[in-house]
């Protein structure tokens, strides 16, 4: 999957780091083989040869306990060695020694790495296409990375919003994890399974669609501090924030406006019934406010998801920017856009990090940031599940972050 995302992308597109966020497609990588190479290779193959010793330390991204970071590290385009083709020659040596170790008897613990590193790089993929999304509204010329457009949305009417009832009372939530079995796989700020309490809750069949977030701009809320937080409405002032990330003005469309996609331009018109992304927390909550409502905590969401099957549009059906909602019930739980909920990013009641260097993996960015469920249109559907927790600071917009509703 790495590779086919990449296929379409010259050597100079991934190059290319257009926010702090966001890295290139090259170190993506780079990085992805890396920690293969550190995690798995160099402590469970003994006759393990590094493709490059200098490469321990070069595409390295924050475990800080295995070597000095390099200052211009957070500018990883600034690196124009190694080239692409030697990126790709390093990617070969690491498949092809990981493949001579698995021709061995290896214990659980190499295993549940080896997995480790498999959802490392679907993570990365999902960033491959958030940063080049990002590269590519950045460029002048705005090229797109698919060239068939979105074209326009099924004509059937998308589902009212409507609430459905939750009792709430005593549930359980995060991961059990069978420890009997490397192959379960879950990260380790999933866990442990422990209980909640929840008071009964409202919450919106779907998501927010870009026709009741266009509302809630025409009513002039980025003007209004009444609806927004402190922090939020001092970064909305210094950002000049004034839409989602990608909408541009435009007079040729009824609405006033277009939309860039990985697709290239599409006027908003054709996309008012889809899911709205590329929205902070901030907005996120402010839109909520407006409305009377709130966010859903993430155990709300969660005691909702994990009743429901794990579908939606994914990564997989590769069109990679979010759909209208078809269903009845709940709909669009998984895929279109991570959802926002109002819970910050801590660490459950006996939460452990994983042992040695891998405890920086999660563990460490508990500390001002925001949780988002659900997954994308660009997640891998196979990395996704009820109880994943991603997490973002509240400003951040590059990513495909939406909301649903709640009360």
């Amino acid at each position: 999957m790495t590779q086919s995302l990449a296929a379409r992308l010259s050597a100079e597109d991934q190059m290319v780091q257009s926010c702090p966020e966001a890295s290139p497609v090259k170190w993506h990588q780079a990085h992805t083989t890396w920690f293969f190479e550190t995690f798995v290779l160099r402590p469970f193959l003994v006759d393990y040869k590094p493709f490059r010793e200098e490469f321990h330390r070069l595409f390295n991204s924050y475990y800080i306990s295995l070597g000095e970071e390099i200052p211009e590290k957070k500018l990883r385009a600034s690196f124009s060695r190694p080239s692409l083709d030697e990126v790709l020659a390093f990617r070969t040596h690491v498949d092809r020694e990981i493949g001579r170790l698995l021709e061995r008897s290896i214990d659980e613990e190499a295993s549940r790495r080896i997995m480790l590193g498999l959802n490392h790089e679907q993570q990365h993929q999902e960033l491959t296409l958030t940063d080049i999304k990002h590269a590519f509204f950045s460029n002048p010329l705005r090229p797109s990375y698919e060239q068939a457009s979105l074209g326009g949305e099924a004509e059937l009417p998308i589902p009212k919003l409507s609430w459905h009832s939750v009792e709430g009372g005593l549930i359980e939530s995060g991961r059990p994890v069978n420890v009997e079995d490397p192959l379960d796989f879950c990260f380790d700020n999933e866990t442990p399974r422990h209980r909640v309490y929840l008071e009964p809750f409202q919450i919106a069949n779907r998501k927010v669609t870009c026709r009741e977030y266009l509302e809630f701009m025409d009513d002039d809320a980025y003007t209004r501090p009444e609806f927004w937080l402190s922090d939020g409405w001092e970064t909305l002032k210094h950002s000049g924030w004034e839409a989602p990330l990608y909408w541009e003005r435009d007079s040729s469309d009824e609405t006033g406006w277009r939309v860039f996609t990985l697709r290239g331009w599409h006027g908003l018109s054709v996309l008012l019934d889809t899911p709205v992304c590329h929205i902070s927390f901030f907005e996120a909550d402010a839109l909520a406010r407006w409305r009377g409502c709130r966010l859903p905590t993430e155990a709300e969401w969660e005691s909702v998801a994990s009743q429901e099957l794990r579908t939606g549009n994914l990564l997989d059906a590769r069109r990679m920017h979010p759909a209208a909602a078809t269903g009845e019930g709940f709909d669009q739980l998984f895929g279109d856009c991570w959802e926002w909920t109002a819970s910050s990013y801590i660490a459950y009641p006996g939460y452990k990090p994983l042992p040695g260097a891998l405890s920086e993996y999660n563990g460490k960015f508990m500390s001002g940031q925001m949780i988002l469920r659900g997954g994308s249109c660009v997640t891998p559907a196979d990395h996704v599940r009820a109880t994943y927790r991603n997490f973002f600071q509240p400003t951040a917009r590059w990513q495909f972050t939406g909301m649903r509703l709640a009360v």
